[in-house]
């Protein structure tokens, strides 16, 4: 589906449930985000998902009440994303592409506090499964923009605002699909803001923020062993299995050794200059944790990190299968794949082979330049001297698949968060959610990067 938004077309209604009667008193981006959350967007992988059509016509219908002319993309059934332009005071500037994805990773209510879908407020807080993944930001994307167009005005340059699908998946039928089939949606762009930066931490007492500045590469891999299938009572020294469990133990316990990139070194030495120690005496490690719940993200950016996620053999008690495989989640530092891929074929071992399931690159933006600087302004203008630290992200964002045109992405959802909250946590976690203060406050962040830059 492929098409120009109607400016009349109504909101679609989000699924409610639990209604509750705070929603006259909800700031609009808390309103918008628990609007998002109730609309089940669950991405399974493997092209299994719920779809993020009702999210992206909600989305759309937003976008098209500020005057603005949205394109819907769906290239498989509803697998939906939402592009729009926004004109800008200044042509003479590249455009900034603005984009957040409208999947999440499935939630079991089982484990939660509350239903992950219901958007519940409780505590100051949005709860659901998105409230930080990243729903939030999706809202905060669309109340920035209204902020300023509402008021008559323009951001500084044109902005590409756009809400892709299948982001929690890589990417396939989301923004990797529209740089390949469209590129021409982002053209005159040069620089992309998108999740996973912008957050609050304290370092010594000192609230400080981190600006994402680059992402890990990425190698999602599948281990197969394979062995003779026979009775399960039967001596058998080829199994499949526990051929397959020795590689996956040796993988999984591998200590990789700490490799400091450009990104990882300064944010170090700014949290050493922060909390006034020397970095040369105090580890890698050790200056990590004294980030407090920040270092959940941190430690995982000084090495490359292999874990197992999955396992898949056997069909009955009786039978030894003749195949076994695994999955395992490699994050590596940029430009270490191969070096990696290498060294894990090494420690599988010579039965075990090795199949490649997505492989995306990994990414390091200058950690100056007028874009950091107007962040730095951005965040000053609401958290007077707080310093703003560069970081590299261990996962990974759809930043990945627009470098594929040449756009310069960062991570900048601003959250002003109460010291405590163990904020990397909640990504893919149980109990999901995001203070209602903090989205309010990024929508003001938002609003004045986008009107000054």
């Amino acid at each position: 589906m492929k098409g120009m938004a109607e400016t009349s077309a109504p909101l679609p209604e989000p699924r409610l449930e639990n209604e509750q009667n705070e929603t006259s008193e909800l700031e609009e981006t808390a309103l918008i985000a628990r609007d998002l959350i109730r609309f089940d967007t669950s991405n399974y992988g493997g092209g299994k998902a719920e779809g993020e059509r009702e999210a992206a016509e909600y989305v759309e219908a937003r976008l098209a009440a500020l005057g603005l002319s949205p394109q819907m993309f769906e290239p498989e059934p509803r697998r939906t994303s939402v592009v729009a332009r926004v004109p800008g005071r200044n042509p003479e500037k590249p455009a900034l592409v603005l984009h957040g994805h409208l999947d999440v990773v499935p939630a079991d209510a089982r484990n939660w506090s509350v239903d992950p879908f219901a958007g519940e407020i409780r505590d100051g807080m949005l709860w659901g499964r998105g409230a930080v993944d990243m729903k939030d930001m999706d809202a905060m994307m669309l109340t920035a923009l209204g902020d300023i167009l509402g008021s008559g005005r323009l951001p500084e340059r044109e902005i590409v605002v756009a809400y892709f699908a299948d982001e929690e998946a890589g990417g396939g039928v989301g923004a990797s699909r529209l740089v390949d089939d469209h590129p021409e949606l982002f053209a005159g762009a040069t620089e992309a803001i998108s999740e996973v930066g912008g957050y609050s931490i304290t370092v010594g007492g000192t609230r400080a923020y981190l600006l994402q500045t680059g992402e890990k590469s990425l190698l999602w891999i599948r281990l197969v062993a394979r062995g003779t299938a026979a009775h399960g009572s039967r001596l058998i020294r080829d199994n499949a299995i526990t051929k397959l469990a020795g590689a996956i133990a040796r993988i999984g316990s591998t200590e990789w050794p700490v490799r400091l990139t450009g990104t990882t070194r300064e944010l170090l030495d700014r949290v050493a200059d922060t909390l006034g120690v020397d970095p040369q005496q105090v580890s890698p490690d050790e200056l990590a944790l004294a980030t407090g719940s920040a270092s959940g993200f941190i430690t995982a950016t000084l090495r490359t990190t292999s874990n197992p996620t999955g396992l898949e053999a056997g069909y009955k008690h009786n039978v030894i299968p003749d195949r076994a495989e695994a999955l395992i989640d490699i994050r590596t530092l940029p430009g270490e794949e191969d070096a990696v891929l290498a060294e894990i074929a090494r420690i599988a071992g010579d039965d075990i082979e090795i199949q490649i399931v997505h492989r995306d690159v990994g990414l390091e933006s200058p950690t100056s330049g007028a874009l950091v600087d107007a962040v730095h302004t951005a965040i000053h203008a609401h958290d007077p001297g707080a310093p703003v630290f560069p970081y590299l992200l261990s996962g990974g964002t759809d930043n990945k698949s627009l470098s594929r045109l040449g756009i310069t992405g960062y991570g900048f959802a601003p959250l002003r968060l109460p010291e405590g909250l163990d904020f990397p946590a909640m990504f893919h976690g149980v109990d999901e959610r995001v203070p209602l203060d903090a989205l309010f406050f990024g929508r003001q962040v938002l609003r004045d990067l986008l009107l000054d830059y």
